[in-house]
């Protein structure tokens, strides 16, 4: 691995579909005003904001966390929150540019994780309890991140229909 780019192709492919799938996120809420950014507009109540501050706690977790295996501090605004509940929805009251901001950084030192850990490697860290199957790799962390990432895109391009009719947002 030379810098951030792995030297075989397919390695290569997965970094450049974290960030194209990084980038739709970034590009289907922007331009979503504040009232917007924190409307639920599903029945199960999640918000534009909830989703985007979800998946900077999964680059969080995922590369910070578990490929390093550092115990890191938790993220900005997460030091008095419940523990995780999987079944909540994802809401935030921060404001977007907050949230925007915490979502680059995040994926900035995600970025310079995997700038010096071969997609080979097997993580440091764990995921979660011991009883439970583990990432075997950091290629399958990446390849996680990439189904997480596009999944709640999809989330995010449905609800931004839904807010203000937009459709078809983000690099394609």
């Amino acid at each position: 691995m030379t810098g951030n780019q792995p030297e075989d192709p397919e390695g290569q492919a997965l970094l450049a579909f974290l960030a194209a799938q990084r980038d739709s996120v970034l590009s289907i809420v922007e331009g979503l005003d504040e009232e917007a950014w924190h409307r639920p507009v599903v029945p199960s109540g999640w918000t534009p904001a909830g989703l985007v501050e979800h998946l900077g706690g999964a680059e969080w977790h995922w590369f910070q966390g578990v490929v390093t295996g550092a115990v890191p501090e938790p993220p900005p605004g997460d030091e008095d929150l419940p523990p995780y509940d999987p079944t909540a929805a994802f809401v935030s009251d921060l404001p977007s540019a907050e949230i925007i901001r915490f979502y680059r950084d995040q994926c900035a030192s995600s970025d310079a994780v995997l700038a010096v850990t071969p997609l080979s490697a097997p993580p440091r860290g764990r995921h979660g309890r011991l009883e439970k199957d583990e990432p075997p790799t950091v290629r399958w962390i990446v390849l996680h991140m990439i189904e997480e990432t596009a999944r709640h895109a999809g989330h995010l391009d449905i609800a931004r229909e839904l807010i203000d009719g937009q459709t078809g947002l983000g690099p394609r």
